[in-house]
């Protein structure tokens, strides 16, 4: 769970009060997924929220417990970076960048979290972030070249 608010919504009829829950979903083997539910009830909220990260699970590369490259992402107001660590550091993050990364299986990166506060933008900028990050093998194959030829001159 990223994020439960309480949420008035002004409608015709006149104001509803309701819950939005954000949540983000794992297996901790680098398939996540975050969504958003709105209820009036958290408990319902919270579910639907769940119902809807997980039709939305994507898997990201984990080489050695880190991402294999840099990558920054922006969505709203918010800028990402995120970058690989040696193994032994640890998630170096702020709250909700955090707890996306623990979720994807990652335990050793570096990020910098700038510009927005605001969770929602934060997490699809995390998201979108880890979405850029490509496997050694898939860019070399995109180049045209072997990874045995780069490695070995």
């Amino acid at each position: 769970m990223v994020s439960v608010n309480f949420v008035t919504i002004v409608t015709h009829c006149g104001i509803a009060f309701v819950f939005s829950a954000l949540v983000v979903v794992w297996n901790s083997a680098g398939i996540f997924g975050f969504g958003l539910g709105i209820s009036k009830e958290v408990a319902s909220a919270i579910s639907k929220a769940v119902d809807d990260a997980k039709k939305n699970l994507v898997k990201v590369p984990v080489i050695n417990n880190t991402i294999p490259h840099q990558t920054s992402a922006r969505y709203g107001g918010a800028n990402i970076f995120l970058r690989p660590a040696s193994a032994g550091t640890g998630v170096i993050a702020g709250g909700v960048v955090r707890v996306v990364v623990e979720s994807a299986g990652i335990k050793d990166i570096l990020s910098k979290s700038k510009g927005s506060s605001n969770p929602h933008n934060v997490v699809k900028a995390t998201f979108k972030a880890l979405l850029e990050v490509r496997k050694p093998e898939e860019i070399a194959r995109m180049r045209g070249v072997s990874l045995d030829k780069v490695f070995n001159g």
